[in-house]
């Protein structure tokens, strides 16, 4: 009868996880795309060499504002990106979907040092569970 009032607070305890986890996937998310947009200066100025209105006339400033604007361009593309994943992670954690694609976002979000290995790494820490796990099966139902 003591394994009734157990599974009932790891349950408890399991969904709370889950919960602070969504919180900071979308806080995380958040956080990421705002930081995404810093490269936004430079693809301005990259534009501005590009087309002429910085340094008219002269070719190694076009070829020097090509490179600004696709490396920001390119650096602002996948920090969206990467801030929608955690959002789409977070919302898959509240629905209790798709396990397997929060795990691998987790993996990915380790590189992100220091608060995206805090977040991954807590992350994988919660979905190995064996409750996790029953969990996320008994809501796909």
């Amino acid at each position: 009868m003591s394994a009734s009032p157990d599974l009932a607070w790891q349950t408890v305890r399991d969904a709370d996880h889950l919960q602070l986890l969504v919180i900071f996937h979308y806080l995380s998310a958040a956080l990421t795309g705002a930081l995404a947009l810093f490269p936004v200066l430079h693809l301005v100025v990259g534009l501005g060499l590009l087309g002429g209105w910085l340094s008219p006339a002269d070719a190694d400033a076009r070829m020097v504002g090509a490179l600004f604007v696709t490396f920001a361009a390119a650096m602002i593309a996948a920090g969206l990106a990467f801030a929608g994943l955690l959002a789409w992670t977070g919302r898959n954690l509240a629905r209790r979907r798709r396990p397997l694609a929060c795990m691998i976002v987790a993996g990915v979000a380790c590189a992100a040092f220091p608060l995206g290995t805090a977040l991954g790494v807590c992350t994988l820490v919660v979905l190995v569970r064996p409750s996790v796990k029953t969990l996320f099966e008994r809501d796909a139902q």
